[in-house]
């Protein structure tokens, strides 16, 4: 009689905590029991747990088979485990719920599972709002802090990675290297803020121009921009240059302070390779920054390009 008053009070405390107990009879793997609490968290009442197949079923899809798999590989081998999912409603929605199982071996063998299921919706959604701000400062260190676009980290990336993959694939890798014309002598006589919106101005212009996804447009430092184009050859490169320099020209900034016009103007240094296995990464920045100081001794607001020698570009 004893036994049976101390089975209802342990009984009794199990059903009072939030956890939600539970037991599985591992030869037949029907539930032996399932506490009454998964109703409030699933709206399944206790009767419709009758198998494992049950508790399978109402298991998201994408994490159904990783779930069982783990489950049942751990139970067999009679380890402890844990496992997160998402669990199936009544009502068709889902609540994430953790699983803590426990293996009750005889002689070697595994007889039961038993274990408790938590609800951690909460949790999930305390870590992925916290994942969601990761990712959201990520993406805020990959940008530039004035203009918005790529900064140069960014680019790093990018490079070492489209030079990995063209040098794998064979195709050329375009690089246009931009520099506004006598932006020191802008700040001086229009001013920093009015030189920082100079920038933005340039940046939103540029930025445009760039139009495929695999394209990447970003602030290489101070008044100098770099577009890397991927799997993109000479001549295209050279247009799109010509149409960063035209763009720029259709802001109609006024630049008094300039030689090469009364308006802000770029000029660019453009640079094609097709990488090679031992070649340098950096060869591609050192031609197109090469070809830009070339493009500023030929009178600036023009591009020069580094085959088979530079080609300025007219004057507009």
């Amino acid at each position: 009689m004893a036994m049976k008053d101390d089975e209802v009070v342990y009984k009794t405390l199990l059903e009072s905590t939030k956890a939600i107990p539970w037991k599985i009879n591992w030869e037949t793997l029907e539930f032996e029991y399932i506490g009454p609490q998964i109703e409030a968290l699933l709206g399944w009442t206790q009767e419709s747990w009758a198998t494992a197949q049950d508790w399978i079923d109402r298991i998201h899809e994408d994490e159904r088979e990783q779930t069982a798999n783990l489950c049942i590989s751990q139970s067999k081998e009679g380890i402890d485990h844990e496992a997160d999912y998402r669990a199936l409603t009544a009502d068709g929605n889902y609540v994430w719920v953790r699983d803590v199982v426990h293996v009750i071996r005889e002689n070697g063998e595994t007889k039961a599972l038993v274990g408790f299921m938590f609800d951690i919706s909460e949790r999930k959604k305390m870590e992925q709002e916290l994942q969601e701000a990761n990712r959201k400062l990520e993406a805020l260190s990959y940008r530039d802090g004035l203009t918005g676009i790529a900064n140069r980290r960014l680019y790093d990336q990018t490079l070492e990675r489209e030079w990995n993959r063209a040098l794998r694939n064979g195709t050329p890798l375009s690089l246009v290297i931009v520099d506004i014309d006598h932006f020191k002598d802008y700040n001086d006589q229009c001013g920093h803020l009015q030189g920082d919106q100079c920038l933005i101005q340039v940046a939103g212009a540029l930025g445009g121009v760039a139009c495929r996804a695999s394209d990447l447009f970003a602030r290489y430092g101070g008044e100098e921009f770099a577009l890397l184009l991927p799997d993109t050859g000479r001549e295209a490169a050279r247009d799109i240059a010509e149409r960063c320099r035209r763009k720029v020209l259709d802001l109609a900034i006024l630049h008094p302070a300039s030689s090469a016009g009364n308006m802000v103007t770029i000029s660019a240094g453009v640079a094609c390779i097709t990488p090679e296995e031992g070649g340098d990464i950096s060869q591609l920045f050192e031609v197109a920054d090469r070809m830009l100081y070339q493009a500023k001794r030929n009178g600036r607001n023009r591009i020069a390009c580094s085959w088979p020698q530079a080609v300025p570009s007219s004057l507009a």
